[in-house]
């Protein structure tokens, strides 16, 4: 397992996470997992004892049992709090209007406390935002998390499912500030599903910022056991819930490029989709989750495949994003200076 530096921060986290949103499947989660206290606290076990040091959950799984359960099966090792790194989220709706969600100042400071309260531990180590907000002012959420910290109650602050701008905007307000600045984005992106790259990706190698990556496997259809061929089965989760939304006709050509270096390698198809993965640049972290102990054993494989460059080039073309306005025009236009500053860096 290697780890990789969060953004800017001297935090180093492991290059896979687990992500705890199939602990207790209550609701609407139940179609995502079912997870039971005893169940968890193997998954978690396993996770640590394969490198993983960072945890994420969030105040909206299962209503907050999520929180609870991963707070317990954490605990269960009898390590250190400094052993791991537990991340969660705020912005979801948690209570009744006008005020149960949202990103300011008032839902922020009452998130943190339940969530604290539930993980059954005095600090988060990486407190995002869920959502963005556009009811609050960026200034005004920014301030409330910078409090945080310096009350002790949380150690960095990242952002979920954010455009590009808003992240820009967000780190240019903490910076005039001169408070606390995000340091990650939590977002999708997976082999088949590639949109991060026309904007956000560049952004965050321009800024600095890292990326954690949900759904790497793309909800479970790049696990191998879909393609052309192979629709999903009653019960599986992608005929109960197909999220994220994919290109299935593009996917399908990844899967089957997938397939073929699987193959050869002797590995399953999800471990070539989460190797190319942690081969990008941006991606700090990729999270998996998983609902059975098999399930999990086999995504941390994927830290120990190595995709050449012939094979990355062949899956990467079989995933190619269609050609849109203005980055097509972007890539002509500035090739040469790109060209010219590589050839000065070396």
């Amino acid at each position: 397992m290697r780890y990789n530096r969060l953004g800017t921060t001297g935090l180093f986290v492991s290059e896979l996470s687990l992500g705890t949103m199939t602990f207790g499947g209550s609701g609407p989660f139940q179609a995502i997992g079912t997870v039971s206290q005893a169940e968890a606290d193997q998954l978690v076990a396993c996770a640590f004892e394969a490198g993983v040091n960072l945890f994420d959950t969030a105040d909206t799984y299962s209503d907050g049992l999520s929180e609870e359960i991963t707070g317990n099966a954490l605990r269960s090792l009898g390590l250190p709090r400094d052993r791991f790194l537990v991340a969660t989220k705020v912005f979801g709706v948690v209570a009744p209007p006008p005020n149960g969600a949202g990103a300011s100042r008032a839902h922020i400071m009452d998130g943190v406390k339940a969530s604290l309260r539930r993980l059954g531990f005095d600090h988060i180590d990486l407190y995002q935002i869920h959502g963005f907000d556009p009811a609050t002012p960026i200034e005004e959420t920014l301030r409330a998390l910078d409090d945080l910290i310096r009350q002790g109650h949380i150690r960095y602050v990242g952002v979920s499912n954010w455009a590009a701008w808003q992240v820009a905007k967000a780190l240019g307000a903490a910076d005039r500030l001169g408070i606390a600045r995000p340091v990650s984005l939590q977002a999708y992106y997976s082999v088949a599903g590639r949109d991060l790259e026309r904007e956000v990706i560049p952004m965050l190698l321009s800024e600095g910022a890292g990326l954690l990556v949900w759904s790497p496997l793309a909800g479970g259809l790049l696990s191998g056991k879909f393609g052309r061929d192979r629709s999903a089965a009653t019960g599986d989760r992608r005929a109960v819930l197909p999220f994220p939304p994919v290109d299935q006709e593009r996917a399908y050509t990844v899967i089957e490029a997938m397939r073929t270096v699987a193959e050869s390698k002797g590995v399953s198809v999800a471990q070539i989709a989460l190797a190319w993965i942690l081969h990008q640049r941006a991606v700090t972290s990729v999270i998996v989750g998983a609902k059975r102990l098999d399930q999990l054993v086999d995504n941390l494989a994927a830290a120990q495949v190595t995709l050449d460059a012939e094979e990355l080039r062949e899956i990467t073309e079989a995933s190619n994003l269609p050609p849109e306005y203005p980055h097509w025009m972007i890539e002509f236009w500035s090739a040469g200076r790109a060209q010219q500053l590589a050839q000065s860096i070396r």
